[in-house]
């Protein structure tokens, strides 16, 4: 239970969890409905969708307070990601993953790439258009939210101490990382409903996918079975076992990287939980060449789906949709940033002909992390989660070095340097 001084109406973690799960339980229901007008809501906006926006309106309206509530960290983010994506990954047909090809890489770094290039372009035009909007050390508080756009919050905060970003800036760039930010993953869920037809008009080449979805498929025809309770048991047992063991091992191996080795703090290996994302694949990634895998014909992967959607809830009840009118401006140099962004990588996955499965990737990888990209992965298939956990960690070891070339020349144009 977590008592906390804010004035939400629900400020007791076990009765919000409640709410949260009734609130998925809604959402499934009326979704599952084959007939009349819910078929028909349903078949516009996706039901992740509003296991994601509803929790948010809650918490805009004050019904919650999410920054409060440890749902998120550690339940959801420390405890749900990781046994999910144990449970996902020893599905994982790893040759099918293989066949991705190395595009899914350059769709990354591209992302990255273009996140770097938006915040010169939304530096340069917020300076044309309202001058006062990048006084000061607004570059350094774009700084920080580099490290957040292609890492994640250890990459943000370390931008802050390099750069010494004053706390109202910070304050304010933290709000249009979550305002920006998640209104963008909600767009990225709902279109990716929309992918086949993304795919068909954009003329990608989908083998891969579709290669890769139908030997799952395949696969999990094979071994589909009625869950036993002893299969259920294991399935639990393995996910939270592992979930275990990584925080044991991320714990002393973070600590010791940060103690003896230079460069652990520029790839983010002192903080725990790269280790336990990373951790978590592997163990499952292990498990997929052994018997193990067989589980999921007893359900496995759709507990993994189950614990994604209780973490997609407490991502969305961390979003104020209020305070996305609080800093106009600021607001506005975001939306530019990301705009940028958003059209660049388009341009690349035209030239390169990917999926829409591989922009989607490459984007939340860089502006989510590692917590939400298997969410959005997950919308395309639940076995695709563990792609986007790992492009999502390898955001930490490029963040901080990025992110830092970013400052110093939007220090630069800010005639600071």
């Amino acid at each position: 239970m977590n008592e906390t001084t804010s004035t939400a109406l629900i400020q007791n973690d076990i009765v919000l969890f409640g709410l949260i799960a009734a609130t998925l339980g809604a959402v499934f229901w009326t979704s599952s409905r084959e007939t009349g007008a819910w078929k028909r809501f349903y078949g516009i906006v996706p039901p992740l969708l509003l296991c994601y926006f509803i929790p948010g309106i809650f918490n805009s309206i004050g019904l919650i307070d999410g920054s409060a509530s440890k749902l998120y960290n550690p339940v959801a983010s420390r405890v749900l990601l990781p046994a999910s994506l144990v449970l996902l990954t020893l599905t994982i047909d790893l040759k099918g993953v293989i066949g991705l090809g190395w595009k899914v890489l350059a769709m990354y770094f591209g992302a990255s790439l273009t996140v770097m290039a938006g915040a010169f372009v939304a530096f340069w035009v917020m300076g044309l258009v309202h001058p006062e909007t990048v006084a000061g050390d607004t570059w350094g508080g774009m700084a920080a939210l580099a490290g957040s756009w292609i890492g994640g919050g250890a990459n943000m905060v370390a931008m802050k101490e390099v750069f010494g970003v004053g706390e109202t800036t910070f304050g304010q760039f933290v709000v249009v990382d979550v305002a920006v930010g998640y209104v963008w993953m909600a767009v990225l869920i709902f279109l990716a409903n929309r992918a086949p037809a993304i795919d068909a008009r954009s003329g990608a080449d989908t083998s891969a996918i579709e290669t890769l979805k139908a030997r799952l498929a395949s696969y999990q025809k094979q071994h589909e079975r009625v869950a036993s309770l002893p299969d259920l048991m294991m399935i639990v047992g393995i996910a939270f076992g592992a979930v275990g063991l990584c925080h044991a091992i991320a714990g002393p191996a973070s600590a010791w990287f940060a103690q003896h080795v230079s460069w652990a703090r520029q790839v983010s290996l002192h903080e725990p939980f790269v280790w336990v994302v990373v951790l978590s694949t592997f163990i499952g990634l292990g498990l997929s060449f052994t018997r193990a895998r067989t589980l999921d014909g007893a359900g496995a992967s759709k507990i993994g789906t189950l614990f994604l959607y209780v973490l997609i809830a407490c991502i969305g009840m961390q979003m104020d949709i209020g305070s996305l009118a609080d800093k106009p401006w600021v607001l506005a140099l975001g939306l530019i940033w990301i705009l940028v962004h958003i059209a660049l990588l388009a341009l690349l996955a035209r030239l390169l002909r990917v999926p829409f499965f591989y922009f989607a990737m490459g984007s939340q990888s860089n502006i989510g992390g590692p917590a939400s990209a298997p969410v959005v992965a997950s919308v395309f298939h639940p076995a695709l989660a563990p792609v986007g956990a790992l492009l999502g960690a390898l955001g930490y070891a490029t963040g901080t070095v990025l992110a830092y070339i970013v400052g110093i020349v939007l220090r630069a144009m800010a005639g600071q340097g």
